[in-house]
């Protein structure tokens, strides 16, 4: 039977062939989402080695830049090599895409310090997440496409999910790299030197990758294509220069995409930051809460994609996005609860109230790290962001900032909010290594504390929210389009989706919590867009699983 015959027998099990492709797609994308995660779990040590000085704000906010940077240039490396995979071929061009993530890995390990190159070393990171970034955009749907086009019609939600686990077995990946070593050494020598053997480790990962899917042949919906010569001449000009594709792209932008994003985000990297950067949680800890729960959530992935080959994409994504806005802030309420105890005390008791004129306060959004803020207002509110400090901003006659605690003034005359962070702290608000705060240092003491099984309870749930939304997410995207245009015009909104919505959540999220005052706040921006993709997938959103990828070509 030939590859191009099996894929329309919708009667037979899973040929060996297939599950080659599966195996190899699967494999590499998993090692391209690993080097691309390593940024984000290991911030810290990143801040710590190319930003200068001590201001632990300047850092934390490199920290949210160098996170997004990746980000932002997905939809950029989603066109253009998407391109690419609608002219050449979708094997080839994920490849490419391979080997730019790899290289651009393997050189952050290996990049000096600020200590020793000065300015050039953050500007070398950030380049190096650009070029991850690009990869990125260019990877995820040529490796959706190439299974979703080897897959029979009626199994092609459960074919794709296995790529879908990719992006979570990657951050799992690199977890559980970090922790081995964090374990293995004192923490002086890996914040010297062994924060950089996971991006070293990559130069392997790459080869191995690049070996496995040079097994593998280009698929037969694109054989097919060329073969008929019915293949796109202009696949970008064609899949958004025209209304009927263009408009596809959009209803899948907010209808899906945008919504399945900022749950993804929420659920496995918001949830690390609210951890870490909030709830002041170790980084020992959290990866392993984290970890944990990613180990067991993952298998919903291939369950949720199964399942919507028998009751559709659309209900099944559809539903997780409306699930999640719901639920989120008691979820949230009760890990900070488990986490930090006394910090939810300290927002109850402890009454901080800022007292500014409205013209001397800016709108604290910088989702790239760009703006600069000086004023007291913004500076202040930013540091009390960082130290997770609640406080309520009332809008007053004098352009000096004025701050009280319980009633008390509190001096904010250096105008950075130092002495005022100390003074609630004093007042009950929980320092960073606080013996309250929810520590367990190995799988072993996890397992036997109440507390952390708990907030691990509680990141499965939010993981099983991710696995709804991004089950079936990819065989959706390849059915909405054609075969002369799917990479284009399917990676576009995936990656403008995943990208921008999703990517920009942690520092979206931070601005709010700065301008609000309020630690929770930040989850309104993932629970307005689900909601939105919510209402528009309801309306818009057509139900393709029934659909025959090859009718269009």
């Amino acid at each position: 039977m030939t590859m191009a015959a099996a894929v329309a027998d919708k009667s037979r099990p899973m040929t060996a062939e297939e599950r080659k492709v599966i195996l190899a797609s699967s494999a590499g994308t998993v090692f391209e989402w690993y080097d691309f995660y390593l940024a984000g779990s290991l911030a810290a040590n990143i801040a710590q080695t190319f930003v200068p000085g001590t201001n632990d704000t300047a850092k934390f906010i490199f920290v949210l830049f160098g996170f997004a940077a990746g980000f932002a240039v997905r939809p950029f490396g989603a066109l253009f090599f998407g391109r690419l995979g609608d002219l050449i071929g979708r094997k080839y061009t994920f490849l490419v895409t391979m080997t730019i993530m790899g290289l651009a890995t393997f050189v952050v390990g290996l990049l000096p310090g600020f200590d020793t190159i000065g300015y050039a070393a953050p500007v070398a990171f950030i380049t190096c997440r650009l070029a991850q970034g690009l990869a990125l955009g260019g990877e995820y749907g040529g490796a959706a496409t190439y299974v979703a086009e080897h897959s029979p019609a009626h199994r092609r939600g459960f074919y794709t999910s296995w790529i879908q686990t990719t992006a979570t077995v990657g951050l799992f990946l690199s977890l559980i790299v970090i922790l081995s070593l964090r374990l293995g050494m004192t923490p002086e020598t890996f914040a010297a030197w062994g924060w950089r053997v996971p991006f070293l480790v990559s130069i392997v990962l790459l080869a191995v990758s690049i070996w496995i899917r040079l097994q593998l042949a280009e698929s037969p919906a694109f054989q097919k294509m060329k073969a008929e010569g019915t293949n796109s001449k202009a696949p970008l000009t064609e899949a958004f220069g025209r209304w009927e594709n263009a408009k596809i792209a959009i209803i899948a932008l907010l209808g899906g995409t945008a919504g399945q994003a900022v749950v993804w985000y929420t659920g496995q990297f918001y949830a690390l930051f609210f951890l870490t950067q909030t709830l002041k949680v170790d980084g020992t800890t959290a990866n392993l809460l984290i970890a944990a729960s990613l180990l067991v959530g993952t298998p919903c992935f291939i369950l949720f994609g199964w399942l919507s080959d028998k009751i559709g994409r659309k209900p099944i994504l559809l539903a997780g996005c409306l699930i999640a806005a719901v639920t989120y802030f008691p979820l949230f309420h009760m890990l900070a609860q488990t986490a930090n105890p006394k910090l939810i005390t300290a927002t109850e008791n402890v009454k901080l109230v800022l007292t500014s004129d409205p013209a001397e306060c800016s709108l604290l959004f910088d989702p790239v790290g760009v703006r600069t803020f000086t004023k007291p207002c913004d500076v202040v509110r930013r540091n009390l962001a960082n130290a997770s400090i609640h406080y309520d901003l009332v809008a007053g006659s004098s352009a000096d900032l004025k701050a009280t605690i319980n009633g008390a003034d509190v001096s904010v005359a250096d105008k950075t909010g130092a002495a005022l962070v100390a003074a609630a702290q004093a007042a009950g608000y929980p320092k960073p290594g606080d013996p309250s705060i929810l520590k367990t240092p190995s799988f072993g003491e996890m397992l036997s504390s109440s507390r952390a099984l708990t907030a691990a309870g509680v990141l499965l749930i939010l993981v099983i929210y991710v696995t709804m939304v991004y089950g079936p997410i990819a065989a959706l995207l390849v059915e909405l389009f054609p075969t002369r245009i799917r990479y284009s015009g399917m990676s576009l909104p995936y990656h403008i989706g995943n990208g921008w919505f999703g990517g920009f959540l942690p520092p979206t999220a931070f601005a709010i919590v700065a301008s609000t005052g309020n630690i929770f706040s930040g989850l309104w921006y993932p629970i307005v867009i689900a909601l939105m993709t919510f209402v528009i997938g309801l309306i818009l959103l057509p139900e393709t699983k029934d659909r025959d990828i090859y009718a269009n070509d």
